[in-house]
């Protein structure tokens, strides 16, 4: 059937508040045109990230009974480390709050100021924790990657002959080679298995390991057994784990294709690394076997690692986006192609190309969704990638406003509403005015910078609201 219709019955519902565009103006100028400053309850619909924001299973709330909280030896530890190497057959798992601070763990102890990390292209959060130890983070994508337009299926791939260039002359100074599957920055584009095998036949020839930065790795997963050939008869859950078995560990935020609201680890397989990694745990998160978490947040995930391989989930998630992405471009809106797994990303740059990169065009798309209608998307440019380490500003080489699909949270006639916002700005896009920035931090300064934007009576334009908008 062409019908998507979610593999799953909803029963339990939250509320959404509806807000008129006259409140909605007012509130982003509130919040300084920055929509990570926006109260959640002013948001219809939040597409901002799909981190932490999956709806759980029945069995995941049921798994939260059994959370034991004792604080060394959990069994609740036990069986997420069980499901872990289920998945991810490594010798060492250590728990994390959430994906990040496995990162931060991992670079303070491989990174530092003479340390160059290549990737096909690093996140915000793991360039930041590569950054901060004075190390430098080189993105190695393949061209195709840079290109909204280009037709490949593994857009995410890393270029090989780069990284094997960048090995020959940069090799001692890299402590290891990281691969972003499925790359977010990108497009949410997936990496063949191919090229994780290609990229570990170089690291081991330059005797360097490779980490995966995995946190959606079951939709990559997904996209080898549909793209690659070879794994059309293969289980989801046997290309995982040939993924992991070509790496030497992973760092992993849960909230992702763990399907919960916290979590993350690291796993690796050096001893004297997971020594150290423990010992940096217990210091900033908790003992190794909580590392951070309540006991059912441990249980929570350990049942989310079983469900997140189910492949009628992952066609309905792969349908529901595709859904979305086809809509869009049959408005005219130029987006990334192929359409990604967990997001659709908007491309900016040409869709208001009357704005220059250091106008954030991204950014202002964001603001005017969310005014037109309470969409909440993310801007990724150069307002979260064109701040240098020097201080110097520079153009992101994409202009993208990311729309991440949270897991099993909203339905085709959420996604609908979404089309008919996108209806109303593809008649305006001209008049959307650009961005500056007044206020900032010296790192991840999307989360909290303060805009305004350059032709102000443009943001408070009288425009028709989508027919079945409610007011407040």
């Amino acid at each position: 059937m062409d019908t998507i219709i979610e593999p799953f019955r909803i029963k339990s519902v939250e509320p959404i508040r509806m807000t008129s565009r006259a409140e909605r103006e007012r509130l982003i100028r509130e919040a300084h045109y920055n929509l990570f400053n926006l109260h959640a309850d002013d948001v219809i619909i939040d597409l901002l990230t799909d981190s932490g924001t999956s709806a759980m299973s029945a069995a995941q709330w049921a798994g939260l009974m059994q959370g034991d909280e004792s604080y060394a030896g959990s069994p609740s530890y036990f069986r997420f480390e069980e499901a872990v190497k289920e998945l991810m057959p490594f010798e060492h798992v250590v728990p994390t709050h959430q994906g990040r601070a496995a990162e931060r763990i991992l670079m303070g102890i491989v990174a530092g100021p003479e340390a160059k990390i290549p990737s096909n292209t690093h996140f915000d959060t793991t360039r930041a924790n590569i950054e901060s130890t004075g190390a430098e983070a080189v993105d190695l994508v393949i061209e195709e990657g840079l290109d909204p337009d280009a037709d490949h299926p593994f857009k995410g791939n890393m270029d090989l002959d780069r990284l094997g260039a960048f090995l020959d002359t940069h090799g001692e100074h890299v402590p290891l080679v990281m691969l972003t599957v499925t790359n977010n920055t990108g497009g949410g584009q997936p990496v063949s298995m191919a090229n994780i095998r290609g990229a570990k036949a170089l690291c081991e020839e330059h005797d360097v390991p490779l980490f995966l930065d995995a946190c959606r790795f079951a939709e990559n997963a997904y996209f080898i057994k549909q793209r690659e050939e070879g794994f059309g008869d293969s289980s989801v859950k046997e290309i995982v784990r040939e993924m992991f078995s070509h790496v030497d560990g992973m760092t992993m935020s849960a909230k992702k294709d763990a399907l919960v609201n916290i979590g993350g680890w690291l796993a690796l397989d050096d001893d004297d690394w997971a020594r150290e990694a423990r010992n940096q745990l217990i210091l900033t998160e908790g003992f190794p076997t909580y590392g951070g978490l309540a006991g059912r947040d441990l249980e929570a995930i350990a049942v989310g690692l079983r469900e997140i391989v189910d492949e009628d989930y992952l066609e309905y998630r792969m349908a529901s986006t595709r859904y979305l992405g086809n809509a869009l471009t049959n408005l005219g809106v130029p987006i990334v192609t192929p359409v990604g797994g967990h997001a659709v990303y908007i491309d900016a740059k040409r869709f208001l190309s009357h704005l220059p990169p250091l106008e954030y065009p991204a950014q202002a798309l964001a603001v005017a969704l969310y005014t037109t209608g309470g969409i909440r998307g993310v801007e990724i440019g150069s307002v979260m990638f064109g701040r240098q380490p020097d201080g110097s500003e520079e153009p992101a080489d994409q202009e993208l406003l990311r729309l991440a699909i949270p897991r099993r949270v909203y339905t085709q006639s959420h996604v609908d509403y979404v089309i008919e916002c996108f209806e109303e700005l593809v008649d305006r896009a001209d008049e959307i005015p650009g961005y500056e920035i007044t206020e900032e931090p010296p790192q991840l300064r999307h989360f909290t910078a303060h805009f305004r934007p350059l032709d102000p009576s443009a943001v408070h334009r009288e425009t028709t609201p989508p027919a079945h908008e409610h007011e407040a």
